[in-house]
């Protein structure tokens, strides 16, 4: 699989709410960052841990802004609805992906500012 086939894969898994589904596409010892530096997961057990409860959520949803790839790593742009503690809403997401071995190992998020919808 292309690194865009695998990035590709892992949202729809993320939209499905399919965490065994979503957990293939990342490596044992992938990490997990909040851009540039701030550690949030660190391998496959604390990443499952983290979207487990997330994946509880009954409006979570990844929207595809915009896609692209260079090499090994592929940055998506996106809109994600979540059910914030304040109410439903959407977030703008940054997403760079680093794939090696057909599993994403790396990951860094850039994040907006929640708007809460109605």
């Amino acid at each position: 699989m292309t690194p865009e086939q695998v990035v590709e894969r892992q949202l729809a898994a993320y939209n499905a709410r399919d965490i065994d589904a979503f957990m293939a596409n990342w490596a044992e010892d992938a990490l997990y960052f909040e851009h540039p530096d701030k550690l949030l997961a660190s391998g496959a057990a604390a990443i499952r841990t983290r979207h487990a409860e997330r994946f509880r959520e009954p409006d979570l949803h990844g929207r595809l802004i915009h896609r692209m790839a260079v090499g090994n790593k592929v940055v998506d742009h996106e809109v994600v609805t979540r059910n914030f503690p304040e109410g439903r809403g959407s977030i703008e997401v940054i997403a760079i992906y680093e794939v090696a071995d057909g599993k994403i190992c790396k990951a860094w998020f850039m994040f907006g500012v929640p708007v809460l919808l109605g």
